[in-house]
């Protein structure tokens, strides 16, 4: 079934206009107003599925069922829209009810039809062909094949729209916050560093005691190490710590300050880096990275992000 769906699309790839693929991004682009994708039953769940990709990758759109639109819902479609019809046979008569009252309006339509000679693709300005050989349903009568090229139809013009428009994922982001792949794309290192320097700095001559305090005290796992100006000169993390109780004697390590054993040049991050670049950045590599210090363009020590602050949160 799924090599029958497969193969529609592959056939109906086949069948495409360039020209009729132009005409329809430049009749989306050249309009004022919206897209309005109507259709009815199964083409209608189509529809509506069209207008939702159209409108979170950066084309507004919105689904009109058919027979509500003889019912006021007429008054979505305004003067500088461009509607996109479905109907797998081009006959459905609660489509054809509608075209009227859209020609009063002067509004291009593009339709997406399994019949090329039909009234529907008759009067559009632009009708993709989406016919098919047969149903993948046994019976060739549930709507499964034609519906999923219809559907791959409309993806491939709001895809298309995103590649001529220049949408980047910045701008997909955009309309895509509160899942886990807006997150990824518009959380910033800023809004998850800790900013309380209180925690976690501690200047070059301070004593192995009160590093280690400091490290139990701010429960980070790190400390930075700035001079008076704020600028950071290395990290010390808990790693740190354990290796050098493994190899340095007691006297030894009674005499150590921050800038003898402090991890000098350490690996660094901005705060308008993306979060999850900063993850990859702790993650790809031989040894884990747990933490790292935040710095500005002049080096100056802002804070400090962990591995655990971003996990979680995309």
């Amino acid at each position: 079934m799924l090599l029958l769906e497969a193969k529609a699309i592959e056939r109906c790839a086949g069948l495409l206009s360039g020209k009729k693929i132009d005409k329809a991004i430049e009749l989306i682009l050249t309009s004022k107003g919206k897209v309005v994708v109507i259709g009815v039953g199964k083409s209608g769940i189509i529809a509506n599925k069209i207008a939702a990709t159209f409108t979170s990758t950066g084309t507004t759109a919105i689904y009109m069922h058919a027979s509500d639109a003889m019912h006021g819902d007429l008054g979505i479609i305004g003067s500088k829209d461009v509607l996109i019809m479905l109907s797998n046979s081009g006959e459905t008569s609660e489509i054809l009810a509608l075209l009227p009252h859209i020609k009063q309006r002067n509004v291009p339509i593009i339709a997406i039809v399994g019949n090329v000679r039909s009234t529907l693709a008759n009067h559009a300005d632009v009708a993709f062909d989406a016919s098919i050989t047969r149903e993948a349903c046994p019976l060739n009568l549930a709507p499964t094949c034609s519906t999923t090229v219809a559907l791959a139809i409309g993806d491939a013009l709001a895809m298309t729209l995103m590649e001529v428009k220049g949408i980047t994922s910045e701008n997909f982001a955009i309309n895509h916050p509160a899942g886990g792949l807006g997150k990824r794309l518009s959380l910033k290192v800023k809004d998850l560093m800790r900013t309380d320097t209180r925690n976690f700095v501690v200047a070059p001559e301070t004593s192995w005691n009160d590093i280690l305090s400091k490290i139990n005290e701010g429960k980070i796992g790190a400390v930075n190490i700035v001079d008076g100006n704020s600028a950071l000169l290395g990290i010390i993390t808990d790693g740190d710590i354990r290796r050098i109780v493994q190899n340095k004697t007691t006297v030894e390590i009674a005499s150590l300050t921050a800038i003898s054993v402090m991890t000098k040049n350490p690996v660094v991050v901005k705060p308008e880096m993306l979060a999850y670049d900063a993850l990859q950045l702790m993650e790809k590599r031989p040894s884990q990275i747990s933490v790292l210090p935040v710095i500005n363009e002049n080096n100056y020590c802002m804070g400090l992000i962990r591995l655990h602050d971003i996990v979680g949160k995309i």
